[in-house]
């Protein structure tokens, strides 16, 4: 049994933060109340910091199978513990692609062993990531996938992509859009517009995204299948989502830290940890998502964790790969730069870094109540540091926040009753 004393816990269904004890017994909470007495727990005095439900991340790759020596599915595991991550879900794109039960297999047995935090398969949705023909969903859903995705790639093909949500719809699994029409975004580096002019750099529009954003919310109104937008990053993304809701159409939306704190600006010194698709946006696209945050059309706040080795890095801006890593900085700097500075309530950023992901997954997880499963992240909201590579567990390094002053510190995380971090 583990006992956690004095600490300030997030009840989940009162949305509310209480001065309160904690008791764990395997892999369930036991206990929430005042003054716990349990002679037999390890106790540890949480006074002055903040429990919250194991943070939830709906979208990251762990390059396992085929591309390990940028990240592998225990470095992964171990690098999301640090961050508080108790659950994850990792893309198809590896090599081979995770769209057979043969993969699903590897990847959930993989999982298993580790042990560090639940990972949940996100199966392809056409063959080799290809957008010709519709992947083995049936049995990759038999085998436990939580969505679908071509992430990485996207369907092109208007009618493909409406024979795999009407395919899909019959499961009740959501289907996960990373929109980009290829046309438009072509050879692009960055956001398409003054920077990229500057910089001497092909752009990549917003319209790149906009226009297979509305082309996947027409389907899912048709098939009536739930689509969820991945890494929203301009306005009028964050306009078609909202309309969509109020239409009652199934659509659900992620944004990431780094689209939400940079802007294109952060381009200029050809960092290329600054580059990733979709390319970092406007001032204008910036604040947008940070109201659809707000109004809750942004659902929920994913890492979209891109692992890339040193040397791939550090090619110059046009030949190195799109991505950025982002577990153990995710919580900290959304919390240094919108909670701290009293844009959005501390309440909102766990709920959508917690129990509304695994919704969109149909998980019982990311709350703190009695009876569910004891994924517990506690956080030092007090302290400060600076992030450097020292922070960092990943296998790759490969952070726009490097040097970023952060306030909270993950202390310890807690996944299915056992530690897999402790600072």
């Amino acid at each position: 049994m583990i006992l956690l004393k004095n600490g300030l816990v997030y009840l989940s269904q009162e949305k509310k933060f209480e001065k309160i004890d904690l008791l764990i017994d395997g892999k369930i909470i036991k206990k929430i109340a005042k003054n716990i007495d349990e002679p037999s727990a390890e106790v540890y005095d949480c006074s002055n910091k903040h429990i919250f439900p194991g943070f939830v991340d709906l979208h990251c790759h762990l390059r396992d199978p085929g591309q390990t020596y940028k990240e592998d599915i225990s470095s992964g595991a171990e690098s999301a513990a640090k961050g508080g991550f108790t659950s994850v879900c990792c893309m198809p794109n590896t090599n081979p692609t995770i769209d057979n039960i043969s993969t699903v297999n590897y990847v959930t047995r993989k999982a298993r062993d580790v042990e560090k935090t639940k990972i949940f398969v996100i199966g392809a949705m056409s063959k080799g990531l290809e957008g010709k023909e519709i992947a083995n969903i049936g049995s990759m859903i038999k085998g436990g996938i939580v969505a679908l995705s071509d992430d990485g790639n996207c369907i092109q093909n208007a009618k493909l992509m409406l024979n795999v949500m009407r395919y899909a719809s019959t499961f009740n699994i959501p289907m996960i859009s990373h929109s980009e029409d290829y046309s438009l975004s072509k050879e692009g580096q960055v956001n398409y517009g003054y920077m990229s002019t500057k910089l001497g750099l092909s752009g990549i529009p917003t319209l790149a995204e906009e226009i297979i954003v509305s082309r996947d919310i027409m389907l899912a109104d048709v098939t009536g299948t739930h689509i969820h937008i991945a890494h929203a990053s301009s306005k009028r993304t964050v306009d078609l989502i909202r309309q969509a809701k109020k239409s009652s159409i199934k659509v659900t939306a992620e944004a990431t830290p780094h689209h939400l704190i940079f802007t294109e600006k952060a381009c200029e010194s050809f960092d290329t940890n600054t580059k990733m698709k979709p390319p970092l946006r406007s001032e204008e696209d910036r604040q947008a998502l940070i109201n659809g945050l707000l109004d809750d059309t942004i659902d929920i706040i994913a890492t979209d964790h891109a692992p890339h080795s040193d040397y791939e890095k550090e090619l110059e801006f046009i030949k190195a790969p799109f991505g950025v890593i982002g577990f153990e900085s995710a919580f900290p700097a959304i919390y240094t730069n919108f909670v701290k500075t009293k844009i959005i309530d501390l309440e909102k950023l766990i709920d959508k870094m917690t129990s509304k992901p695994a919704e969109i997954i149909n998980k019982e997880l990311g709350k703190i109540e009695q009876g569910k499963p004891a994924d517990i992240t506690v956080v030092d909201l007090n302290a400060s540091y600076i992030f450097t590579e020292k922070e960092i567990l990943s296998k790759s390094k490969n952070s726009p926040f490097l040097g970023n002053k952060f306030w909270g510190k993950i202390e310890m995380t807690i996944c299915d009753g056992k530690f897999t971090w402790k600072a």
